[in-house]
């Protein structure tokens, strides 16, 4: 009897090869209507490799913005899509129904790290996440998250400033390079076809290696209690998130607060940054 392997597949715009500018990832353009395109089409080269590999299910998860990027007209048939927010799980959101695995397509450096669009949640609003003393991004934050469902990231696809922070988060996942990162909004792109060639060969490695050696990716959630440090952008944004109870201010600019589990952590994250829309 062949082994369940259903996949979900989590997918940004900032790491997919050709994006560089933030024009590029916001509604109402003709360079963002290309970049969707083309962050659809990755999607779909991720999907490819992992059923050739012996994906048995795919559900792909739109994480990037409103969560209402992809074109499902253009998604590969065989998967189904979590479209939408507010989402309990967000950039996560499927992982606690029947995923086995899950695979991080056009991720990005984290804020303050040297790469192409780097931000972590809300570039508005957050400058610097810790988690339990280690600085994250929304990949290690998410993989956090994951793995206290049980699932491990086996693939991860971005530019090198989001691989090179991520593979020890990740050591035994399988990453795809779409292009090297020169400054925050330049580098050295694959062309959209080149990357997804790239990527389906790169996620069929992935899903394959983890099929025949689960053990080898393994998940490893983080023992809580946990200790969540934010960095807001300004001080303004600080005094707006000390108004939430649970948190602690520690400085001008940061806050804290105790989280039983990185799931936890990332709710409190996501509801701060939807209250700093107030000082937008």
């Amino acid at each position: 009897m062949s082994k369940r392997a259903n996949i979900l597949v989590s997918v940004d715009i900032e790491g997919v090869a050709g994006v560089f500018h933030p024009e590029q990832t916001r509604a109402g353009n003709g360079e963002y209507e290309r970049a969707r395109r083309w962050m659809t089409e990755e999607a779909n080269a991720v999907i490819r490799g992992a059923l050739a590999a012996g994906a048995t299910a795919i559900k792909v998860n739109d994480s990037h913005g409103g969560f209402r990027n992809l074109l499902p007209d253009l998604l590969h048939p065989q998967a189904r899509m979590v479209l939408g927010k507010p989402r309990v799980l967000g950039m996560m959101g499927g992982v606690d129904h029947d995923i086995d695995a899950v695979m991080l397509v056009g991720y990005h450096s984290r804020a303050q790290g040297r790469g192409i669009l780097a931000h972590t949640t809300n570039s508005f609003a957050f400058a610097r996440v810790w988690l339990d003393g280690q600085e994250m991004g929304e990949a290690g934050l998410y993989g956090a998250l994951a793995a206290e469902h049980g699932v491990p990231v086996i693939f991860g696809s971005g530019d090198d400033a989001f691989i090179e922070e991520n593979q020890l988060l990740f050591a035994h996942a399988v990453f795809a390079e779409t292009k090297k990162a020169y400054g925050a909004n330049s580098g050295d792109s694959l062309t959209p076809q080149q990357s997804c060639t790239l990527l389906e060969a790169r996620a069929q490695q992935a899903v394959a290696t983890w099929l025949a050696h689960p053990q080898a990716m393994p998940a490893r959630p983080l023992r809580g209690p946990l200790r969540c440090r934010l960095q807001a952008q300004t001080v303004a944004l600080a005094d707006l998130f000390s108004q939430l109870p649970i948190l602690e201010r520690c400085d001008n600019v940061s806050v804290e607060f105790d989280a039983p589990t990185a799931e936890y952590a990332v709710r409190v994250l996501n509801s701060l940054s939807a209250m700093s829309a107030m000082l937008r």
